[in-house]
């Protein structure tokens, strides 16, 4: 009987909300090298976004663990455990603390773990400032071509080591491709983001637009498809959920509010519409007709500019009216989305480059752009909210710098977690708008 080429692979992901566990996880196991045999650990990184429970069955990815650290927690763990790929699914600012974290905590080894980072979906804002934040990983992702040429100039621009930018592409697509024949009921589809936009008015006009297609349209099926429950957190803080403002509306019997997969919603979908989520790019790989809607104009702020050339920027008014968009296929086949079929080979040169890693004597010391030297007055802060100091080591009274939480201290730091996030997403917003009047 021959002998297996089936090769272990211990992977670790971190991660710092629902939206990047299911980056990171998923892009863990799309540029594991071919024959291998995944054995994943989940880390989530301690916040408001933890993701809950149902967050994490949402996303359809099974870790062989999964627990809730802090920084120095996971850096203690990093210190002891023998990964041989890590996956930092994390903002960049807490990305650019991991990388200062592990170098202190791998110091003196000749193996340590290919260390891997990237974006969740389209970069559209804060381009240079995440991506050198970003620097220093064996792999920073690009979702695109286009993103890769961008990420590329600016390390270069700056004279950091462009080496690590990889083009892949988003991890999370798939499904079946859009029939021909639509389906029956025609179902609109509607993707909310948590914080585009902000304000209650263009969130209400946004939610007024979509009840009154339903109207006009009975022989459709309209969805207003939610990100979170409500006392949920996210990404993003949505201090104003369109759970709440729905009930002062009077919505007809064919819109509906939707939970769930991404993937599962669009199996049904004729017509996708969204501001700027990333959604547009799964309903675009799919062949699905897709509109980012120009409603509040096409603003830096809302992120639909990153859409201008796609052939899908479109408001309320030409969908009421019947128009279906057509994608530019040029524009497409720059944004990673791999409509044309390549889909499978797009992390090929990932898995390529890992696997070289892996297979080296030794890897050198992480060596970020960032450092007391080059950014003296921003390296420190971003340390520091990680309890950090500028060498990467534990601050003095960091939490667990020493030695694991007694069950007395888990329990009080789950009430106050509990306490802080009621506290970001509830009365926050309250006082912020109590100052607005």
């Amino acid at each position: 009987m021959p002998a297996s080429t089936t090769k272990s692979l211990r992977v670790a992901v971190l991660a710092d909300s629902d939206t990047r566990w299911k980056w990171g996880s998923l892009t863990a196991n799309r540029i594991s090298p071919a024959e291998s045999d995944i054995h994943l650990d989940g880390y989530l990184l301690r916040g408001r976004a933890t993701p809950t429970a149902r967050q994490l069955e949402e996303v359809g990815v099974r870790a062989d663990s999964l627990r809730e650290v802090t920084a120095v927690e996971f850096l203690r763990d990093m210190a002891k455990e023998q990964y041989d790929v890590l996956v930092l699914a994390l903002v960049g600012g807490a990305v650019q603390a991991m990388l200062h974290g592990l170098a202190r905590a791998w110091d003196g080894r000749t193996k340590r773990p290919v260390v891997v980072t990237g974006y969740v979906g389209v970069v559209y804002e804060k381009l240079a400032d995440g991506l050198l934040l970003r620097h220093g990983a064996d792999l920073v992702l690009a979702n695109s071509r286009q993103d890769a040429d961008r990420f590329r100039a600016v390390y270069e621009g700056v004279g950091a080591d462009a080496e690590s930018v990889t083009e892949v592409a988003l991890p999370f697509l798939g499904g079946t491709a859009y029939p021909a024949g639509g389906h029956d009921p025609y179902t609109v589809v509607f993707a909310a983001q948590p914080s585009v936009p902000e304000s209650r008015k263009d969130r209400t006009y946004l939610l007024n637009r979509l009840i009154q297609h339903a109207r006009l349209h009975p022989d459709r099926e309209v969805l207003l498809k939610l990100r979170s429950k409500p006392g949920e957190h996210t990404t993003h803080i949505e201090e104003l959920p369109y759970q709440k403002l729905v009930q002062k509306a009077d919505p007809p019997a064919n819109f509906r509010l939707v939970y769930g997969h991404m993937g599962e919603v669009l199996d049904r979908t004729d017509l996708l519409v969204t501001i700027s989520s990333t959604a547009a790019l799964e309903s675009l790989h799919r062949r699905i007709p897709t509109v980012v809607l120009s409603d509040l104009g096409v603003r830096e702020a809302l992120g639909n500019h990153h859409f201008v050339g796609s052939g899908c920027l479109a408001s309320w008014d030409q969908l009421d009216d019947g128009y279906r968009p057509v994608s530019d296929a040029a524009w497409v086949a720059r944004q990673g989305v791999a409509a044309d079929g390549s889909y499978e080979t797009a992390f090929d040169v990932a898995r390529f480059r890992i696997s070289e890693l892996l297979e080296a004597p030794g890897l050198p010391a992480l060596t970020p752009y960032y450092t007391p030297v080059t950014a003296p007055g921003y390296l420190p802060g971003i340390l520091a909210r990680h309890h950090l100091g500028p060498d990467g080591s534990p601050l003095p009274g960091a939490p667990a710098a020493d030695k694991e939480p007694s069950p007395v201290r888990q329990i009080v730091r789950r009430a106050a977690r509990g306490a802080y996030r009621h506290g970001v997403q509830r009365v926050a917003p309250v006082i912020r708008r109590m100052g607005e009047l």
